[in-house]
């Protein structure tokens, strides 16, 4: 596989497997009213974070950013595709010839560690949101988004080694 064929293979991979997140959040707020992730308040954290403030004890009452909404939309895909591109790395060229659901599955749920020790905290949830009303509940829906990622980053992988030339 050629590093431009590495290239395109994590874009695609990481969208489709985040695409599958954001497509599992619209599936449980119409069926189970569970609100979705509001992304201007993640790309409000990104923009503060830049600024060199990580925590917040709210980020719902931190000052807002300009173009945060934006800015969380494209954080959540660059995210997406960053961890695609280290399950690439991780896994080999051979994984992304032929992929495989367990690893695929495992570094999705390995993912959730991200959310539970900076952006939950840094927002202002807590550790694991263990400052929300809910905390297990929190805690249930991320394993269960991060599982959904790694089913995506299957089924991602599966298709698009199938659309892209291999060596």
């Amino acid at each position: 596989m050629t590093i431009g064929q590495a290239i395109a293979f994590a874009l695609l991979v990481g969208v489709g497997a985040t695409l599958a997140m954001d497509l599992w959040a619209q599936l449980l707020r119409r069926v189970l009213g569970i609100p979705v992730t509001d992304w201007a308040l993640v790309g409000r954290w990104f923009g503060h974070l830049v600024r060199g403030r990580f925590a917040h004890q709210s980020i719902a009452r931190a000052q807002p950013v300009r173009g945060e909404r934006a800015i969380g939309w494209l954080a959540h895909y660059a995210i997406g595709i960053a961890y695609a591109a280290a399950l690439c790395a991780l896994a080999g060229p051979a994984w992304a010839r032929h992929p495989a659901l367990l690893p695929a599955l495992g570094f999705g749920l390995a993912t959730v560690i991200f959310p539970f020790a900076v952006l939950q905290p840094g927002m202002g949830a807590g550790f694991a949101a263990s400052r929300t009303p809910r905390p297990n509940r929190a805690r249930l829906r991320s394993l269960l988004t991060h599982a959904v990622f790694g089913f995506g980053l299957y089924g991602s992988a599966l298709l698009v080694a199938r659309l892209l030339p291999q060596d």
